[in-house]
């Protein structure tokens, strides 16, 4: 089991009539919930690759993408959080990435969605697989 830090990246994939600047509103909204829980740090992503052509040099941050620094032992809650916070909003989905392995929240029921966060869970680290009382 992994007991260092998890770095998860989350990608927000807005609803078609979604523009750039609704769905970095929305990036920060979540990124605001996220940091109520006891994790480590959320930052906006920052893209690789060249700036735009005629933009000041720098950092390019993504649009509607966070990255969550936490320990192991969060990652169920950050993804819960992440899909209850998702109902209501005008997005499609949220992407989740995590050393390789992507879960996506928010295509199905909150049942089915449960189940899948506890499979993916479970497969990146089974002692982590069993939820603690009261989750």
């Amino acid at each position: 089991m992994n007991t260092g830090v998890s770095r998860l990246t989350l990608d927000l994939t807005g609803a078609s009539d979604t523009d750039a600047d609704e769905l970095q509103l929305l990036a920060g909204q979540l990124r605001r919930a996220l940091l109520e829980l006891d994790i480590e740090d959320v930052q906006l992503s920052r893209q690789d690759g060249a700036a735009p052509e005629g933009a000041k040099p720098g950092e390019v941050i993504a649009v509607g993408a966070l990255v969550v620094t936490t320990v192991p032992l969060l990652v169920r809650q950050v993804l819960q959080l992440v899909d209850t916070w998702l109902r209501n909003r005008p997005l499609r989905s949220v992407t989740v990435e995590i050393d390789g392995d992507t879960i996506e929240l928010g295509n199905a029921s909150a049942e089915d969605q449960r189940r899948l966060i506890d499979a993916f869970v479970t497969t990146r680290s089974p002692q982590a697989g069993t939820p603690r009382s009261g989750e």
